[in-house]
């Protein structure tokens, strides 16, 4: 049997430590294994002038590595789970979740030691429209802008005076050993922002029937695996993309999972939230039920709502 594997990655430094990381896990398996890495640049790297829900669409981060998967060029694909679209290409298969890192979004600042101490109108930087959502619903004075690029270009920008604060995530800045990179970094709590679904999770995807799915299969966290699941669930029964705001966070405490979940329109203004706890042996059934709750009170016509006040927002 062939034991060369090739990793398909983006190229940003968090991205190839995620790779990296991985390798390092299934060498841990089999030292045998020869496994290379090749980076893919995707189309959400390749535009950086644009906010993400503009680009629209699905697998902005995932399209071409998986395109290279399905011609053979590479055996696995590691994702950040959170941009990881709940439908996939015919052939190919989510075949592990690693073990979560904190999930929380992280607020970092030079001037200001929190959410709470940022002035009147100050302005924050995100790419992503369920933070914003949550931080007008905290506090609607607040000014937002898109602030893409990788983690170290966000943090030139903020450094630079381009913004007051940003917003990251915190797995992120673990991942990078990054802590130092301002005077002010500190974890959001999920009472005060839920974060996306599988977010500090990281996916690996494969071809079905491979071997790469076979021994990949062998790095999935049990824990995370039935958190992530409720969470992907639940978006998928909603049918809700990246082009509106939705967070949603499960959490496994001994037999029972509380799950949360958030959605609404960008300016904060229209929200439904909903709130459940789960037996451990009923999770393959709890995203759906959480979604159903929402889906009775308007979830779907609001995330209607949501995604047109998006695209005027963009000029979409």
């Amino acid at each position: 049997m062939n034991k060369r594997l090739f990793i398909g990655t983006r190229g940003s430094k968090l991205a190839l430590w995620q790779a990296e990381h991985i390798k390092d896990e299934l060498l841990k398996i089999d030292s045998s294994l020869e496994i290379g890495i090749k980076i893919i640049k995707t189309t959400g790297d390749k535009i950086l002038d644009v906010p993400l829900a503009k680009i629209g669409g699905k697998g902005l981060f995932t399209k071409e590595i998986e395109e290279e998967m399905i011609k053979g060029e590479v055996d696995i694909a590691v994702h950040s789970l959170k941009d990881v679209p709940v439908e996939f290409p015919e052939g190919l298969v989510l075949s592990s979740i690693t073990k979560r890192d904190d999930p929380r979004d992280c607020f970092i600042s030079f001037k200001y030691a929190s959410i709470d101490e940022l002035p009147q109108n100050a302005l924050v930087g995100t790419t992503s429209l369920r933070r914003v959502m949550q931080l007008k619903k905290y506090r609607k004075d607040l000014r937002t802008k898109s602030l893409r690029g990788n983690v170290q270009t966000r943090l030139k920008k903020l450094e630079n005076g381009e913004f007051d604060a940003i917003i990251l995530a915190t797995a992120g800045v673990n991942r990078l050993d990054i802590w130092d990179c301002a005077n002010y970094i500190k974890p959001i709590e999920v009472e005060i922002m839920i974060p996306a679904m599988g977010q500090a999770a990281l996916g690996i995807e494969c071809k079905e029937g491979s071997f790469a799915k076979e021994i990949t299969s062998k790095l999935t966290d049990e824990i995370t695996y039935i958190e992530t699941k409720i969470e992907r669930d639940f978006v998928k029964e909603l049918e809700g993309g990246c082009q509106v705001p939705i967070g949603v966070y499960a959490k496994l405490n001994n037999n029972s999972i509380e799950a949360k979940a958030i959605i609404g329109t960008p300016d904060g203004v229209e929200m439904l939230e909903e709130h459940i706890f789960i037996d451990r042996e009923d999770y393959k059934d709890g995203g759906k039920r959480l979604a159903e709750l929402m889906i009775k009170r308007g979830a779907r016509e609001l995330l209607k709502r949501s995604e047109k006040m998006a695209a005027e927002l963009l000029d979409l």
